[in-house]
């Protein structure tokens, strides 16, 4: 299975599961980490932990094998590695002091983003 089935994967379950602010960074051929970096926002603590635990639980169903997740019992700022996407989902005033977009987001490069605000 594909990188690019994986992120297609990743970007239906966050909306699905109502994620505020999707940002997709495509880091292939900048960096070795990953195929693409995924930001998103929940509304509490409680919505980023299920979004967390759902999405490492769809990727493991869909096939990618087990992604390693990081920071759950707080869930103010929870990463998820499944190897070729890397996700990481916040709580917005942890999100906005971080701003992971602003430090990933090259010159030139294309940040695509989702609706929900």
């Amino acid at each position: 299975m594909s990188g690019a089935t994986l992120h297609q994967l990743v970007m239906d379950q966050l909306d699905d599961d109502q994620a505020q602010e999707i940002v997709s960074i495509p880091l292939e051929g900048k960096s070795s980490i990953a195929d693409h970096m995924v930001i998103a926002s929940g509304r509490s603590t409680r919505q980023v932990a299920a979004m967390a635990q759902k999405l490492a639980e769809k990727i493991k169903q869909a096939g990618f094998g087990h992604a390693r997740v990081e920071g759950l019992p707080a869930a103010d700022w929870v990463l998820i590695d499944a190897g070729d996407v890397v996700v990481h989902l916040f709580r917005p005033e942890v999100r906005s002091f971080y701003n992971l977009e602003r430090m990933w987001s090259f010159e030139g490069s294309e940040t695509s983003m989702l609706g929900r605000n």
